[in-house]
């Protein structure tokens, strides 16, 4: 039958093959490579991610774009961890090139690796170590009557850039904002400065003022973060705003890399806001908050540590959230195919 052919269909040698494992971390996608990228060169996570973006970068176009992905598609590559006790690395890759940290992708590794470990495994280990760009993360699993109810990550130091920041923009007026790391540098912006409810209806609002406020701050200034000494780029612009459930601290949305919307909380996104209200003393020491996304769906965060850098500080944030397995796929690359380095409209 024509359609036992269709199912014992293989493609041909010359066409590439990718396996992945498609997850979501609170709504937010996330698709690991797990085979077909080919050997990346380097001694280090950061190494590794520079020989991928200069010799390889149209896979990452190819397995997060159309037709096989979309503009919101992120994506993970394991490799070698940098550190002897570390159990791997990882890069991350999104619509518009790489990111130095995400927690929603360490949520999801991790909960994988935990499932995995927990269903073949005697001595089941319920934490890991990952190397990636931002540094090394720790990831808990979260267990209940021996199932995995959660993950919970030590995440890098996190801290204050700028508090109280005043711009005018161009069609927006004056906006007042902040800059927090916490893997990664945002802008972070009540949402009631541009008028718009962190909710799903104004997404397309969201993202033009978001990318317009981010464009903005990087172009009138020269960004160099207190702590490392070193010129930064935005990553992304931060929404917030009051939380739908009562029993929630807030909500916030983030729009990130080249118009993304996270459908998560933002790991990296949480722990900056958690270092900018530690700042501000609007929350103590091991305080556990819950922040809303802009679907709704929530993370844990809260400080464990503070230290110091000579005249400043950081902070450590723990962030807690969920993620489940979706997909298991094969992507195949046929070498005629116009588009099949993807595109995005």
């Amino acid at each position: 039958m024509i359609i036992e052919k269709i199912i014992n269909w293989k493609q041909p040698s010359n066409w590439m093959r990718i396996e992945t494992l498609d997850t979501h971390t609170a709504g937010e996608p996330l698709r690991i490579i797990l085979g077909g990228f080919p050997d990346l060169k380097g001694e280090t996570v950061l190494e590794k991610r520079s020989y991928l973006k200069e010799n390889y970068d149209n896979l990452r176009s190819m397995i997060l774009s159309e037709p096989r992905g979309h503009k919101d598609m992120y994506g993970a590559v394991l490799v070698d961890p940098d550190t002897e006790n570390s159990d791997l690395g990882v890069i991350f890759i999104h619509n518009n090139g790489y990111s130095t940290g995400c927690g929603h992708a360490v949520i999801a590794i991790a909960k994988v690796i935990f499932e995995i470990e927990i269903s073949n495994s005697k001595y089941f280990k319920p934490y890991i170590y990952m190397d990636v760009p931002s540094g090394r993360i720790r990831a808990d699993a979260i267990l209940k009557n021996n199932n995995i109810i959660g993950v919970s990550f030590k995440n890098v130091a996190s801290f204050v850039c700028k508090l109280g920041v005043k711009i005018n923009i161009n069609g927006l007026g004056i906006i007042k904002y902040d800059i927090a790391y916490g893997g990664a540098y945002y802008a972070i912006v009540k949402s009631e400065e541009v008028g718009l409810k962190c909710e799903p209806i104004n997404q397309g609002e969201l993202i033009k003022i978001g990318m317009k406020i981010k464009s903005a701050i990087q172009n009138s200034t020269n960004l160099k973060c207190p702590i490392k000494k070193k010129y930064f780029n935005l990553y992304g612009t931060i929404f917030t705003g009051p939380p739908v459930d009562p029993k929630n601290h807030s909500r916030n949305v983030c729009i990130f890399a080249d118009g993304q919307v996270d459908r998560s909380p933002t790991g990296t996104g949480v722990s900056a806001r958690a270092a900018i209200l530690y700042e501000r003393g609007k929350i103590t020491l091991n305080e556990e908050l819950i922040i809303e996304s802009i679907i709704g769906s929530t993370f844990k965060v809260s400080i464990s540590e503070v230290n110091k850098y000579g005249l400043y500080k950081t902070v450590t944030p723990n962030v807690i959230g969920e993620a489940f397995i979706v997909a298991r796929n094969r992507y195949i690359l046929d070498p005629k195919d116009p588009y099949k380095n993807g595109f995005l409209i």
